[in-house]
């Protein structure tokens, strides 16, 4: 009698690559096959309850093979929910088919990769092959930030769609090769079982075709470099028959001359694109930002917009990586018991709102009532003349006390050699010289009454009759 086990089936697997009408985990229905690798396999699809049509990505039974093929696919789907940018497609669902296979759920995007681009046009204008690696720039920025190299950059791996508003958008596809430089996840270049290196040898750069290990963002500088020079050429800087001769190019030659096979492009933008090739990672742009500024001259008034967003996410990157933790200002405390090792200090609760009002008006009140006081008349008090006018009515009490100093004769001269002359008319007395008094009297002093007015001046002497010298008298 059979067992219960031995009549279990095992779990189908679903078919490879997933036809169309088939539904993926309960809710997708695969529409069609929007593209096929030797990684995996991207297709269309649509939520039975939404509606909404999302791309699905499955990592291929070949390329499973190689191990930790699953982390990294998932390591991809963490990089891209991390990177919020417009410029990065947005990842909405992970999940796993019957037989352990992974898959990604992705915003559907229409328009065409560059790749299919320059298959179709073979060359792009200046400005828009610099406008899609600065757009590019943007989601990169924030990758940095945030520890992650994209390590695969290239034509196919920049889509371009378009806005609800009908302007241009790139996006940045496939972070499957991403490299995530936190010290815990760090890792050495993956290879295959053949032993061929993980990503496209013609855009990868120096250090990376040697599998270095100190790959930084300045890697995916070169990568941007290497596209920007097929964007405008329609050829790659390095040319090889095969992989092992295209590495040792990269390694060891320098790249052609941009002006040598596109003589149309300026001399600047040469100059731009050999400094983002050049081997010695120091000279190279150290970020984005400054390959976003440099190359902000051959932009678009519209497209020179994305600059100094790309300039604030590596700016702030930067910031976040520079400052520790413990040098972040602390959140302000809380209201209520704060407890320290020594003590505790009860906070007191917050105050009703009508405390402040109440406050407010008082003291507006007391300003009043100071203003009143300080522009009320000062109470009544005693006269005081003006000093002219007090000097005149302590005249007399003045004069009553302070007796006329009589002005002294004067004898004129007589010359007994010359005859005697008749004396002058006596000029009228002057009034007495009074000392104007104090103005207030000592409290002591009682006042004493007012004194009769001066005495009028004598009326002057007739003249004496005039003598002779000689003693007769006319």
């Amino acid at each position: 009698m059979p067992s219960e086990d031995s009549g279990r089936e095992a779990p189908a697997r679903a078919p490879w690559p997933p036809e169309p009408g088939a539904l993926i985990a309960g809710k997708y229905r695969v529409e069609r096959v929007l593209g096929e690798g030797g990684m995996g396999v991207v297709v269309a699809a649509r939520h039975e309850q939404l509606g909404e049509r999302v791309a699905i990505k499955f990592a291929s039974p070949a390329s499973r093979v190689v191990p930790g093929a699953d982390g990294r696919f998932l390591r991809e789907a963490r990089a891209l929910a991390r990177i919020k940018s417009e410029h990065a497609v947005r990842v909405i669902d992970v999940g796993e088919l019957p037989g352990g296979a992974p898959f990604m759920v992705l915003e559907h995007l229409v328009g065409a990769d560059f790749g299919t681009l320059l298959e179709q046009r073979g060359t792009l204008p200046v400005g828009e092959a610099v406008d899609c690696v600065v757009q590019a720039c943007e989601a990169l920025a924030e990758a940095h930030a945030l520890g992650i190299v994209h390590r695969d950059l290239k034509p196919s791996n920049l889509f371009l769609t378009r806005r609800a508003d009908g302007s241009p958008l790139v996006k940045v596809l496939d972070f499957g090769v991403a490299k995530t430089l936190e010290p815990d996840a760090a890792t050495a270049m993956v290879r295959t079982a053949t032993g061929a290196i993980m990503g496209s040898p013609q855009y990868m750069s120096p250090e990376q075709v040697r599998a270095s290990r100190d790959i930084d963002a300045r890697s995916d500088v070169w990568s941007l470099g290497v596209v920007l020079f097929e964007l405008v050429s329609g050829q790659p800087p390095f040319l090889a028959e095969t992989a092992p001769a295209l590495c040792a190019k990269i390694i060891a030659d320098a790249p052609t001359r941009l002006r040598d096979v596109a003589p149309s492009v300026p001399a600047e933008l040469e100059a731009v694109v050999m400094r983002c090739l050049d081997k010695d990672t120091s000279r190279r742009f150290a970020d984005v930002g400054a390959l976003a500024r440099a190359l902000e001259p051959f932009l678009g008034l519209a497209a020179r917009a994305s600059v100094p967003r790309v300039t604030r996410v590596v700016d702030q990157g930067a910031l976040d990586q520079t400052v520790p933790s413990d040098a972040m200002p602390l959140p302000p405390p809380s209201v209520g018991p704060v407890a320290t090792a020594a003590t505790t200090i009860a906070v007191p609760p917050q105050r009703s709102s009508r405390v402040p009002l109440v406050a407010g008006t008082v003291a507006v009140l007391a300003l009043g009532l100071a203003y009143a006081l300080f522009r009320a008349p000062p109470p009544a008090s005693p006269e005081i003349a003006p000093p002219a006018l007090a000097a005149s009515v302590a005249l007399p009490q003045a004069a009553a006390s302070v007796e006329a100093t009589p002005e002294p004769r004067v004898e004129p001269l007589v010359d007994p050699a010359r005859p005697a002359l008749a004396p002058a008319a006596k000029p009228a007395p002057k009034p007495p010289v009074v000392t104007p008094a104090p103005s207030s009297p000592p409290a002591s002093a009682a006042p004493s009454p007012p004194s009769p007015p001066p005495a009028a001046p004598p009326p002057p002497a007739t003249a004496s009759p005039k003598v002779d010298p000689l003693g007769d008298r006319k």
